[in-house]
């Protein structure tokens, strides 16, 4: 029996004191067994949590029972435990570090997995795009999908424009996913600008996908945010399809580099993390401040320089 919930959501909506809501939050969490990352803003709010079920079920009803947010969804996991180290409740100008800017009203048209599934499965010419950075991709994917050439979510105004200037394919519908679906809104409004006519989001994103249509047509784990960092869609899809930063073995456990100035994510098998001493090159691994690797397990995010380092 799973004792906690993990919950996933954002709402793109008008805010016109994000301050007072972010300390709102902070005064509900409090006194509860609530752990999270959330991000509010004038745009709306951005947010993950790890919860005990009860405390889960009070938050999405205080949440919904505010105007703004009455209609916002939730992703629901079950888990034994937090998937957050603490909890954080933060203003951002965006909610999504894009640096571009669009009319979210104007975005793609939201498509339920289920029609996501028949359009995969349909004969039509497709311009499918996963709108992830490209670590995401590593460890799983849609099977049809074009990995975006994305580091980071900046890089993806210039992905846009490589893309309105392809040939063709302003003419083709095109199908977009992320993680969770928040990506999504501004990219698929960024690409309708550009003079895209036909676009489609997945409505509740990869999370929603595998919820709803137990991850058929996906290769390999999802990468989430949290401390999990790697998750089956279903168990049929979970078939080890990343590869080991050094090596190139078969492997789906993610690091982060152990030279604290660095903090690179990437794939590695145990030998190579052992033998690198937790670090992504051999000039990392002479670096003068070092994460002790007994500390970094797998599939567990690198903690701030603070729990490491004494002298701070």
């Amino acid at each position: 029996m799973k004792s906690y919930w993990i919950l996933s959501y954002y709402s793109y909506t008008d805010l016109i004191d994000p301050h007072q809501e972010v300390k709102n939050h902070k005064d509900f969490f409090k006194s509860r067994d609530i752990k999270s990352r959330v991000y509010i803003s004038e745009q709306g709010i951005n947010g993950q949590l790890s919860a005990s079920i009860s405390h889960a079920e009070e938050y999405m009803e205080w949440l919904k029972a505010k105007q703004p947010f009455k209609d916002i969804a939730f992703k629901i996991h079950p888990f034994d435990e937090h998937v957050f180290p603490r909890t954080t409740v933060k203003y951002r100008k965006q909610l999504v570090g894009y640096d571009m800017t669009a009319d979210l009203s104007k975005g793609g048209e939201h498509i339920s997995p289920k029609k996501w599934r028949e359009l995969l499965e349909s004969d039509k010419d497709l311009l499918h795009l996963d709108v992830r950075n490209s670590f995401e991709w590593d460890i799983g994917h849609f099977k049809e999908a074009e990995r975006a050439p994305c580091q980071t979510s900046r890089d993806f105004a210039k992905f846009a424009d490589d893309l309105a200037n392809r040939e063709g394919a302003k003419e083709k519908p095109v199908m977009m996913s992320c993680t969770g679906g928040i990506r999504c809104e501004i990219f698929s409004a960024v690409l309708k600008e550009k003079g895209f006519k036909n676009v489609f989001q997945l409505d509740g994103g990869m999370i929603n996908y595998g919820l709803e249509e137990d991850g058929e047509h996906w290769l390999g784990k999802l990468f989430v945010f949290d401390d999990r960092m790697a998750v089956p869609l279903n168990e049929k899809s979970a078939t080890v399809i990343g590869k080991c930063y050094h090596c190139n073995c078969p492997i789906d456990d993610y690091y982060n580099c152990a030279n604290m100035d660095c903090n690179f994510l990437f794939l590695s098998c145990s030998d190579c993390i052992k033998r690198l001493e937790g670090c992504c090159s051999t000039q990392c691994q002479n670096a003068p401040r070092l994460r002790p690797v007994s500390e970094q397990n797998p599939n567990k995010p690198f903690r701030k320089k603070y729990h490491y380092d004494s002298s701070l």
